[in-house]
C-alpha cells in the first residue's frame, strides 16, 4: 500500500492528526528515573503507553540518540518496539547525501530500523533522494519550508519570481509517482504554508514547530490539511513529553496530547 494511502487510514483510524515527538533528553528526565538509557526507554515506555490511543504518529529525532554512543541502536530499536503496529513511525534523520551514500541512509531507516517513513534534506538533488522514494510503503518528508530562524538564509531566496522553497515542493510533487512523497513545512509559517498546500494539494505535510516553538495551531490546521481535514501531521515534542517534571509526567503528557489532538480535530471540523 502506498505511503499515502497507509496515512490516511491511520488518521481515521486514530481519529487524530497528532505527532508525538519521542525526542526524550536524558537531561530532563524526571528525577524518578536514572539518566541513562533504561532510563530513557522507560521514559518511552510510559509516554507512549499514556498517549498511543491518541496519535497517528510517532516521531523519533536521531540526534537525541546518535549521542547516547554505543547505546544508540539499542535505544531506538527498542523505542519503536514499544509503538503499537499500525502508528506511524518518522525517521528523523535529514538525511540526504550522494546517490551511493543515500541508498545505505535509506535502507537503515527503512529496513535496518523499520521507520513507516523518513525525513530528506533535498539540496543534494534527485539522486539523493530517490533511493529513500524506492519503496511506496515508505514515507518521505522532503524539506520545504523549516520553523527554525535560519530557514530565510536560504529557503525563502527568489528564483525569479517565487522563492526557492516553492521550486522545492514543485520538484518533490515531480518525485511523487509512487504516492509515497511529502513535506516537511514549520508552522511557523502559517502564511506560507497556505501557498504550499495550494501547490501540493493532496501531499502530506508534517508540520513541527506548534507547542515550544510557538507556532498558530489553528492557522496550522486550517492552511496544513488537504479538503478532506487529513494528510498532515502536527508534531509536538517538549510540550508533551515535559508537560510535568514530576512523577505524573506520563498522565500530564497524556493530558497535553489530548487537548492537543481535541484541538486539531476542532479546527479541522469547521474548515
Amino acid at each position: 500500500m502506498a505511503f499515502h494511502d497507509t496515512l490516511r487510514d491511520v488518521q481515521r483510524s486514530q481519529q487524530s492528526l497528532l505527532c508525538v515527538g519521542l525526542d526524550t533528553d536524558a537531561a530532563r528526565l524526571p528525577s524518578s528515573l536514572p539518566r541513562t538509557v533504561e532510563g530513557i526507554l522507560e521514559f518511552n515506555r510510559r509516554i507512549v503507553e499514556a498517549t498511543h490511543e491518541l496519535v497517528c504518529a510517532y516521531k523519533i529525532n536521531l540526534a537525541f540518540y546518535e549521542v547516547l554512543g554505543e547505546h544508540f541502536w539499542q535505544s531506538v530499536h527498542e523505542t519503536l518496539a514499544l509503538i503499537p503496529r499500525g502508528i506511524v513511525t518518522i525517521g528523523d534523520g535529514k538525511r540526504g547525501d550522494i546517490g551511493n551514500s543515500s541508498s545505505y541512509y535509506a535502507r537503515t531507516l527503512r529496513e535496518v530500523y523499520g521507520f513507516t517513513a523518513s525525513t530528506v534534506n533535498p539540496y543534494m538533488g534527485t539522486d539523493a533522494v530517490e533511493p529513500f522514494l524506492e519503496d511506496p510503503d515508505h514515507g518521505v518528508f522532503i524539506l520545504a519550508l523549516t520553523s527554525n530562524p535560519g530557514a530565510r538564509d536560504f529557503q525563502h531566496l527568489r528564483l525569479r519570481k517565487s522563492p526557492l522553497y516553492e521550486a522545492v515542493v514543485r520538484k518533490a510533487r515531480r518525485w511523487d509517482t509512487r504516492r509515497n512523497c511529502g513535506l516537511v513545512v514549520g508552522a511557523t509559517r502559517p502564511r506560507q504554508m497556505q501557498r504550499i498546500r495550494q501547490l501540493a494539494p493532496s501531499m502530506p505535510l508534517l508540520v513541527p514547530g506548534i507547542g515550544a516553538q510557538g507556532g498558530d495551531l489553528r492557522l496550522a490546521v486550517r492552511h496544513g490539511c488537504d479538503r478532506q481535514g487529513e494528510m498532515a501531521l502536527f508534531t509536538a515534542s517538549r510540550s508533551v513529553l515535559y508537560a510535568s517534571s514530576g512523577p505524573d509526567y506520563a498522565s500530564a503528557a497524556r493530558l497535553a496530547a489530548r487537548a492537543l489532538r481535541d484541538e486539531i480535530n476542532s479546527v479541522r471540523t469547521r474548515r
